[in-house]
């Protein structure tokens, strides 16, 4: 049957991914289930959205609740789901108003036109550029394409969309230097996720929001990873006391449905006017009552204090493997958006551990990201380091694990 499902996949569907060759069945809480019956840890969380884990029954009966009720009227009418969800997150966090839409490149998508629209309708119109980082990720369509620091996601695409221009990160001199009398503002994620788990210098996010408010531009944060506790705060950029003007949301909110969140300031928001922007599906009320109950949960049962918690303790074994293995070259992250550099190719890794019932995740090549559900517990992650520490024993040198070979146990 995994065959079958396998060979037809490959057969109808096109071919944009990289596939482990798992088909994945069920899943429960930090475990999921393949055809065969298998159990792996899930050290992925479909990328960092599963953060209250599989098959979470609160969740699940909200959906099953809301599904009895009202799927989608447009919106051209109110709902109560969606009302109550955008007023959560206004009263969690800096904005004043919210606008849904399906995912995170969406949520960039509406960042992007609504920091070019605030200043037309206030009488900058030259002002359209916007600052990204080197190495940044914030999604697929033309435009987040654009915004995305990486060579080899936008190769194939040109012409890319005019006015963008890219910053290394961490290096606020030339963000400095590259604020213009067009420019409209800077995109920055706190924690450059799919570019390496690379967090920011002491001081940089800071310097960030404080060239921005004396070039009078907008800041803008992708909190699309980051976010719905990842690292230990609902927010990422909670843990340097600032804010930004608008914060791009969705992957955890709907911990698995498809949801995306743009948050702004009342002044800001006002330059987005009935038929300015829309989204068909944004924030229907079958996904907005799902992730009503989602955040709901984060907080009342604590999750990001316990993300916090369980993070350190996971980044302090990771510092414990980099002493015994010469293969990794550097431990960072926070919370539970974790990295660990090697020397050599990720993939043999990767691989080791999915066959021992491991499901991590490889960045950059050589990167080895772990963002499981913020309901790991630390036996979980004892055992995954335990995994690592005899998968790393097992190979050989750093030119073994390139050439994907093990020297003799």
């Amino acid at each position: 049957m995994k065959e079958k499902i396998e060979e037809q996949a490959n057969h109808v569907m096109v071919n944009t991914y990289k596939r482990a060759p798992l088909v994945f069945t069920k899943g429960r809480g930090c475990i999921v289930y393949d055809q065969q019956g298998n159990a792996y840890t899930d050290f992925v969380a479909g990328i960092a959205v599963c953060n209250l884990g599989h098959a979470h029954p609160g969740i699940t009966e909200a959906l099953c609740n809301q599904a009895r009720i009202l799927w989608h009227v447009s919106n051209l009418f109110y709902t109560e789901p969606q009302t109550r969800l955008a007023a959560w997150l206004v009263d969690h966090s800096f904005a004043d108003r919210a606008f849904f839409c399906n995912s995170g490149a969406e949520a960039n998508e509406a960042a992007i036109k609504l920091a070019r629209k605030y200043f037309k309708e206030n009488g900058q119109p030259q002002r359209y550029r916007i600052i990204s980082m080197e190495r940044s990720f914030h999604g697929r369509t033309m435009a987040t394409l654009s915004a995305t620091g990486q060579e080899k996601i936008r190769e194939g695409y040109d012409p890319m969309l005019e006015g963008f221009d890219f910053a290394p990160f961490n290096d606020i001199d030339s963000v400095k230097k590259r604020i213009g009398p067009d420019t409209c503002g800077v995109i920055v994620e706190p924690i450059q996720g799919e570019g390496g788990v690379r967090t920011p210098e002491n001081g940089y996010l800071e310097s960030l929001r404080q060239l921005c408010d004396e070039a009078g531009i907008l800041l803008i944060f992708d909190e699309i990873q980051t976010g719905m506790g990842r690292t230990g705060t609902l927010f990422a950029h909670e843990h340097f006391s600032l804010a930004p003007d608008i914060m791009t949301l969705a992957k955890a909110l709907g911990n698995g449905l498809p949801i995306g969140a743009m948050l702004t300031t009342e002044k800001i928001a006002d330059a987005f006017t009935p038929g300015s922007h829309a989204s068909t599906f944004g924030g229907t009320p079958l996904v907005t009552a799902t992730a009503l109950e989602v955040v709901k949960t984060l907080i009342r049962e604590k999750i990001p204090d316990h993300c916090r918690e369980v993070g350190e303790y996971f980044k302090d074994k990771l510092f414990w493997l980099k002493e015994r293995h010469d293969l990794i070259e550097d431990v960072r992250g926070m919370g539970l958006l974790l990295g660990m550099k090697l020397k050599s190719d990720g993939e043999p890794i990767l691989k080791a551990c999915q066959e021992r019932g491991f499901l991590i995740n490889c960045v950059q090549g050589n990167i080895l990201r772990f963002i499981p559900p913020l309901i790991i517990e630390k036996a979980d992650i004892d055992a995954l380091i335990d995994c690592l520490d005899a998968v790393m024993g097992q190979f050989g040198s750093e030119s073994d694990i390139s050439a994907g070979g093990q020297k003799a146990v």
